[in-house]
C-alpha cells in the first residue's frame, strides 16, 4: 500500500548520483528547498513530491537518459534503515524479496512491488506509481537498478536475470540497460519487471543472520503499524480492502469510516493528488491483475470480489485499464 510519504535518508541514493555525474548534490538539494541535513536524518519523513520533482530536475540536468541505473552503486544499507539492515540479513532471496515486497512503501512512499512465482522463477514487477511517464521510466530504472543491486550485493556476485522488461520508449542507445542487466531488455513493455531463475532463490546467503532479521522485522511491523494508522490514503485503500467484496463502499461510508464529512474527505484526498474514484479504481485494478496472474479464481469470482454487481461492468473497467479484456490478459500473462 503506498503511502504520501518517504524515508528522507533513502533521498541519499539520489543525491549520490547527482555527485556520480560531477554535479553539486549541496546545490541540488537547495534547489529543491531540501536540506541535506534532513535528508541524512534517520526520523524524517519528507513528501512524494519532493521526490517527484528531484526526479524531474535531474533530468532537466543530466544528459544520459539511463541515470537511475547508478542507483545500485550508489545505495547503502543505513539509506534504507531498518529495511536495509534485515535484507543483509535475510536467509535467502526468496525471503529478502518477501520482505522488500511487504515494506517496501516504509522507504518508497507510492511505489509497489509484486514478487509472483512459478516454476520460471519469480516475476518481480516494480511500481513506481507514477504512470507510463518519463517520470515513470526514470523511477523504474532507478527502483529495478537498486532492486538488482541489492541482490547482487547479497549474492556477493553476478545475478543471472532470465529476463528484463521496461514501459520505457526503446531508446537510442540501448546498451546501458543490456550492461547492467547482463541480459536483453525488451522496451514498451505492459509493465517494470524482471525474472530471477528458481535456482538462486532459495541458495543460503552468506550475511544471513536469523537474529538479527528479527530484531529489524520488529522495528519494521512497528514502524508499518504507525504509518498505517497516519496516513489517510493507506487508511481509505485498507478500508476499502476491506468492503469491496460486500459491494457496500460508498464514498459516504468512506468518509464516515475516516470520521469526516464527505466534503472533507474529498478536500484530504484531492490535497494528496488523488479521488475516492481513483483510490477505487487503483485498488481494483491492483487486485484484478494478481487474481488473473494467480488463475485460482474465475472471472465471475473476481468480479464479486472487487465488488463489482456483473461479470460485463468488471470486464468493462479492466478494457479501460488495461486496454485489453480479462480473459485475454491472462492468456498473455500465461505464455509469458
Amino acid at each position: 500500500m503506498a503511502t504520501d510519504t518517504f524515508l528522507a535518508s533513502f533521498g541519499m541514493v539520489g543525491l549520490r548520483i547527482i555527485d556520480s555525474y560531477g554535479l553539486n548534490s549541496r546545490r541540488f538539494a537547495s534547489s529543491l528547498e531540501m536540506s541535506p541535513q534532513a535528508v541524512a536524518n534517520n526520523n524524517t519523513r519528507l513528501s512524494t513530491d519532493l521526490v517527484d520533482a528531484g526526479f524531474m530536475h535531474a533530468m532537466t540536468l543530466i544528459a544520459d537518459p539511463a541515470f537511475g541505473l547508478r542507483a545500485a552503486e550508489c545505495w547503502h544499507p543505513s539509506d534504507l534503515q531498518a529495511l536495509g539492515y534485515a535484507w543483509l540479513s535475510s536467509g535467502s532471496l526468496s525471503t529478502a524479496l518477501g520482505r522488500l515486497q511487504r515494506y517496501i512503501s516504509i522507504v518508497a512512499g507510492r511505489a509497489t512491488l509484486d514478487c509472483a512465482y512459478s516454476e520460471e522463477g519469480v516475476r518481480i514487477t516494480y511500481d513506481s506509481g507514477r504512470g507510463n511517464t518519463p517520470l515513470g521510466y526514470a523511477m523504474a530504472d532507478f527502483g529495478l537498478s537498486l532492486i538488482v543491486g541489492m541482490c547482487r550485493t547479497n549474492l556477493r556476485g553476478p545475478l543471472p536475470l532470465c529476463s528484463v522488461h521496461l514501459k520505457r520508449p526503446s531508446p537510442s542507445d540501448r546498451l546501458p540497460y543490456e550492461r547492467f542487466f547482463h541480459c536483453e531488455v525488451i522496451f514498451e513493455a505492459e509493465n517494470d519487471r524482471f525474472v530471477l531463475p528458481r535456482k538462486v532463490l532459495d541458495r543460503q546467503l552468506p550475511t544471513a543472520n536469523a537474529e538479527f532479521v528479527q530484531f529489524f522485522d520488529d522495528i519494521l511491523v512497528s514502524e508499518l503499524t504507525r504509518l498505517s494508522g497516519s496516513d489517510l490514503v493507506m487508511r481509505c485503500r485498507r478500508f476499502l480492502l476491506e468492503n469491496l467484496s460486500s459491494g457496500e463502499s460508498s464514498e459516504d461510508r468512506l468518509a464516515e469510516a475516516m470520521a469526516m464529512s464527505r466534503r472533507t474527505l474529498q478536500r484530504k484526498l484531492v490535497e494528496r493528488g488523488v479521488s475516492y474514484r481513483i483510490l477505487l479504481d487503483r485498488l481494483r485494478h491492483d487486485l484484478a491483475k494478481r487474481h488473473l496472474i494467480s488463475r485460482s479464481t474465475s472471472l465471475t469470482e473476481i468480479a464479486f470480489l472487487l465488488g463489482f454487481s456483473e461479470q460485463s461492468a468488471f470486464a468493462r473497467a479492466f478494457k479501460r485499464w488495461q486496454g485489453i479484456s480479462p480473459s485475454d490478459f491472462r492468456v498473455r500473462q500465461a505464455s509469458q
